[in-house]
C-alpha cells in the first residue's frame, strides 16, 4: 500500500489527527513503535483502524508520517513534510 494522497491532504489530515482522536502524533507514534512488529504498511494502518478505531485517513497519515520521521532519524534526512 501506498500514500494515496498529496502533501497537502497528508498535512491537513496529520493537523486533524489530535482534535479527531484525542491523541497527539507522539503518542501514536509510540504506540506503533509498542504495538506489534508489523513490516508492511497496510498492516500498521490496519492494525490502527482495528485495534483503535481509527478512519482509513488518519491511519495512513500517521503510519506515513512515523516512517518519514524514522527514516529522518535514521538516515539524517529532512524528507518529513511537517
Amino acid at each position: 500500500m501506498s500514500l494515496n494522497h498529496s502533501d497537502e491532504t497528508h498535512r491537513n489530515l496529520l493537523a486533524r489527527v489530535p482534535g479527531v482522536t484525542g491523541r497527539e502524533l507522539p503518542e501514536w507514534f509510540e504506540a506503533l513503535e509498542a504495538g506489534p512488529s508489523f513490516l508492511r504498511f497496510d498492516d500498521r494502518v490496519r492494525w490502527l483502524r482495528d485495534e483503535h478505531g481509527l478512519a482509513h485517513g488518519h491511519a495512513t497519515a500517521i503510519v506515513h508520517e512515523h516512517d518519514l520521521r524514522r527514516a529522518a532519524r535514521l538516515f539524517g534526512s529532512a524528507t518529513s513534510p511537517i
